[in-house]
């Protein structure tokens, strides 16, 4: 039976936490910024968890 392959672009997006969990980075982020204020754009550099309901799906993905 062979390995089973990671997805390469989800390994490229997500990492896993030292506890398990699961970072991502915010998404419309990386351009049409002149008509976002700095407040939203400061926010959005923030990295966050995954939401409960992705956690088995993207774990499958990244083979965790």
């Amino acid at each position: 039976m062979p390995k089973m392959k990671s997805n390469r672009g989800a390994s490229k997006r997500f990492r896993v936490t030292a506890n398990g969990k699961i970072k991502r980075h915010s998404a419309f982020h990386s351009h049409i910024l002149t008509k976002k204020s700095s407040k939203r754009k400061r926010n959005l550099r923030k990295e966050s968890h995954i939401e409960k309901v992705d956690v088995s799906r993207v774990s499958k993905m990244i083979l965790k």
